[in-house]
């Protein structure tokens, strides 16, 4: 049986929808605990996806965002989000995250709240932690060094983690286990995984750090870089591959708990990234996701063509499309729980 150490995941992570005003001042609340990384899509329009964090802060007035499908430098307005709330967040009055009557989405994690000064690699960072959930935010400076070593804070291996640049357009260059060390992947674009050493050094990360070659979409000298990083925790979060069978009876993917938020990216042909969520799509089939690398909205995105079934124990593919079935296909995903498939004092979860 699959047991877990965390029986209320949405204490860790949750995903709370919400409908614009473009009024400046829209509080959110209801998720449970004050986020320290937000991620917001506006569900009706075709905008930028936007990603704030408690260790970038802001500036006085607002926080500083990155877009997941642009590689543009960090920035900041009264449009955008203006706070970061113990239950939630406050918005301005910007389209992008609050659009008169438009509906929204936001994905929150919670990490370890104000950063601390981490000497565990060659370069210092700052991290914000949380060991329970394995989930960490990284802040450092790149130095060009090849075998440069980043503390992460999490005390076991990330399974997966994503590097962007602050102050350099570069792209959201993504570790994850299934691909090892030799390859990257990029979120903001359709390719596939590309092999080469000047990423990750070719150098798995440990419980302590993650190694970077001297590519400037993670390690260039005297820039700014953020990172999202994540261990797998049974019950919780679950970062996996499987391989498409091109069939409407598609293969089954076994988390070990009933998602809450998945991501899914082909690895070896050009497709979109795709995430879904149990909010937006509370029975089965699971139909509209979103994609990180675009800007389109739910309507953008064919029924017929993105069926997933949300299962107690994982999910299973519904159809053949490239994105997410191809036959032969190899796919990443990301995945974090609704609930546990069996909780700590043995109580099995439901199915949708």
């Amino acid at each position: 049986m699959a047991y877990t150490d965390i029986d209320k995941s949405t204490e860790y992570f949750n995903t709370k929808l919400y409908t614009g005003t473009e009024v400046s001042g829209n509080s959110i609340t209801g998720i449970g605990f004050q986020p320290d990384w937000i991620w917001i899509k506006n569900r009706t329009d075709a905008t930028n996806h936007n990603l704030y964090d408690s260790v970038r802060g802001g500036n006085g007035t607002s926080h500083y965002f990155l877009k997941s499908n642009v590689t543009n430098v960090e920035g900041t307005n009264t449009s955008s989000l203006l706070t970061i709330d113990s239950d939630g967040f406050t918005l301005g009055d910007g389209n992008e995250v609050n659009g008169s009557g438009d509906n929204m989405v936001s994905w929150n994690w919670l990490a370890g709240g104000t950063a601390s000064s981490n000497t565990d690699g060659s370069i210092t960072s700052n991290v914000s932690a949380n060991t329970t959930s394995g989930f960490s935010i990284v802040s450092y400076t790149g130095n060009s060094t090849s075998g440069a070593t980043v503390g992460h804070g999490l005390g076991v291996e990330p399974s997966f983690f994503v590097c962007k640049g602050r102050d350099i357009a570069k792209g959201w260059l993504c570790y994850h286990k299934s691909l090892g060390a030799t390859k990257g992947i990029i979120l903001d674009e359709t390719t596939d995984a590309g092999t080469t050493s000047i990423y990750f050094n070719n150098t798995a990360p440990t419980s302590s750090v993650f190694s970077m070659g001297n590519d400037d979409k993670l390690n260039q000298s005297g820039n700014s870089y953020i990172a999202y990083c994540f261990a797998e925790k049974k019950g919780f979060s679950k970062f996996g591959s499987y391989t498409g069978n091109g069939s409407t009876d598609g293969p089954f993917i076994y988390t070990g708990f009933k998602p809450a938020f998945v991501i899914i990216k082909c690895t070896s042909t050009i497709t979109n990234w795709l995430m879904r969520d149990n909010k937006r799509d509370p029975f089965n089939e699971s139909t509209t996701p979103l994609a990180p690398n675009v800007t389109a909205g739910e309507s953008s995105f064919s029924t017929s063509l993105n069926e997933v079934d949300i299962l107690s124990n994982g999910f299973k593919l519904r159809d053949s499309y490239v994105d997410q079935n191809q036959s032969g296909a190899t796919y990443i995903y990301m995945a974090f729980a609704e609930n546990p498939f069996v909780t700590s004092t043995g109580i099995p979860a439901c199915a949708r």
